[in-house]
């Protein structure tokens, strides 16, 4: 059956009508579809950092508001907690593999030296095997907001860290391709891969 050429010229043109009424609806699902995950990254920051706040710990403590070791228990709580505070704010930043900058790209190491530099002014070691010298061995029971926490993911031990948010979370600069999230490490993936975690004492390492 020949097709007249009128009607073919009349069903393009129709065509072209309809995917242009379409086209700004279907840019609006995807500028909604972005304001919703950038909406639920900011919804679990909040609730990790309403988590890993002083709040964390019982406000109840053994120690007088005026001895020292009060005063250092406060120190080691707003330490904590601008740790993963400092930490959250760089979600969504890409990996790149030897990176040190957010405007760069940050690999699992870069991402925290830059953080306990920012925070700290502490100096880490550049690989995540060189990191996990420093400070002090952590036992996993005994976890708190700002440690740091390894694993195995390059088929050789302490090859990836990241830190640790409190409520068994991590947040760390992935892989290529990646960007920097919070993980849970109650995930097979990383349960079977972790090798350890460390607390940095911010004196030793400046």
């Amino acid at each position: 059956m020949k097709v007249n050429p009128a009607s073919r010229f009349t069903f393009w043109k129709t065509s072209l009508k309809v995917e242009r009424f379409f086209e700004p609806g279907a840019k609006m699902l995807i500028n909604v579809s972005r304001y919703l995950r950038n909406a639920r990254l900011v919804l679990t920051a909040a609730a990790l950092l309403t988590s890993v706040t002083p709040a964390t710990w019982a406000a109840d403590t053994p120690f007088p508001e005026s001895s020292t070791a009060y005063t250092k228990l406060q120190e080691i709580k707003q330490r904590a907690s601008d740790l993963t505070m400092s930490a959250m704010d760089l979600i969504g930043i890409r990996y790149k593999r030897g990176g040190n900058t957010p405007e760069n790209g940050l690999d699992c190491s870069g991402f925290v030296r830059y953080v306990f530099k920012e925070v700290l002014g502490a100096n880490l070691p550049r690989t995540a095997a060189e990191i996990s010298h420093a400070g002090e061995h952590i036992d996993p029971k005994d976890l708190q907001p700002g440690d740091l926490v390894f694993y195995n993911t390059l088929r050789r031990g302490f090859s990836h860290v990241g830190i640790y948010l409190g409520d068994n979370k991590f947040i760390h600069s992935p892989s290529a391709g990646g960007r920097v999230r919070i993980e849970s490490m109650d995930i097979a993936y990383w349960k079977k891969r972790f090798n350890g975690a460390r607390r940095i004492n911010d004196i030793e390492q400046k």
